[in-house]
């Protein structure tokens, strides 16, 4: 094969454009999850990306890095598709919560296309910079609040405030003007600001005191130990359980809630993980002698050394996402 002459730069060969474009697949899920809510809608919209890149390769012509073309490919293919659906709340998003145990609790609500969870383990595992740039803004406070935003204001934000693109780089990956951006910008933070603050990380205890706390909560969830609970959770823990709009809130009411309707000695299996950059627990429930069945993901908040918020992903679905079997023998 000829090379290009002396001083014209060659056109860039799909052979070369996996080497070149999949380290950045991490990052692009984290960037697409952050828009859509949805772990599931966001693999299916980066399988998109990477396709549209792969047809466009070829017409690549190097005036912007590979990083900032896949952003441009990522974002634009999000923004399309949310135009025909709809933003995914928590419960915690759509009604007030209750601080009676008792209170009757709501059917599942299959119509509302909640908030989805993610493994930290779709956001990276090798260089070290990747794992934090593709983690970073992916706590569940941040997502949920990010739904309150329009299409567009989530896209300028995250590009912006967690990305750190620069303002005319934005600019160009929306084919939209600076000043636009930063008009978005300044009503995205606005918007953000009026919903209150977002549990800080830093407030979160070491990893091991994060082992010690999971270990402890699985110990009394799976005994059926209320009492053990009280110990773990904070004064004003919440509670909310999507696709069950129903939510708690105080001690009182979140173990009164688990004591009388969830717990059961021996019904339940859970193993820890990490989903969101927080602690979280993949949930089995026994159907019938020693096998268990997927039924969903617990997200824990945790402040200081204490649970802050037990967010209940009851859709076994999620569970073969962070890649353990639906089914478990034991």
């Amino acid at each position: 094969m000829e090379s290009a002459p002396r001083g014209v730069a060659a056109m860039p060969s799909h052979a070369d454009f996996a080497t070149v474009a999949e380290p950045y697949r991490p990052e692009l899920l984290a960037h697409c999850y952050r828009i859509l809510g949805s772990i599931h809608d966001a693999e299916d919209l980066v399988q998109e990306t990477y396709l549209r890149a792969w047809r466009g390769y070829g017409r690549f012509e190097g005036r912007s890095s590979v990083r900032r073309w896949l952003y441009k490919i990522a974002t634009t293919t999000c923004l399309t598709a949310l135009e025909t659906r709809s933003r995914r709340p928590l419960p915690s998003g759509l009604g007030a919560p209750s601080d009676d145990p008792r209170v009757a609790v709501a059917d599942r609500d299959p119509s509302v296309p909640w908030l989805e969870p993610a493994p930290d383990s779709l956001f990276g595992t090798g260089d070290p910079a990747a794992v934090v740039s593709g983690r970073s803004g992916v706590r569940l406070a941040f997502i949920a609040a990010l739904q309150l935003l329009s299409a567009r204001q989530r896209a300028v934000l995250t590009l912006r405030d967690v990305l750190a693109f620069r303002t005319v780089e934005v600019a160009e990956i929306l084919d939209t003007t600076t000043a636009a951006v930063d008009s978005a910008l300044r009503r995205a933070r606005a918007r953000l600001a009026e919903a209150g603050p977002v549990e800080d990380e830093l407030a979160e205890p070491d990893e091991k005191a994060i082992r010690e706390l999971l270990d402890r909560y699985v110990d009394a969830f799976t005994r059926a130990d209320a009492a053990a609970l009280v110990g773990l959770v904070r004064a004003d823990v919440e509670m909310e359980m999507p696709p069950i709009p129903t939510w708690f809130t105080g001690r009182a009411a979140v173990i009164g809630f688990l004591s009388s309707r969830v717990l059961g000695g021996g019904q339940w299996r859970m193993v820890p993980t990490r989903a969101n950059g927080q602690p979280a627990l993949v949930v089995h429930k026994q159907v019938g002698g020693d096998v268990y069945a997927a039924y969903g993901v617990q997200v824990l908040t945790l402040i200081d050394a204490r649970i802050a918020r037990i967010t209940a992903f009851n859709e076994p679905r999620l569970v073969p996402v962070f890649g353990i079997e639906a089914t478990l023998t034991v």
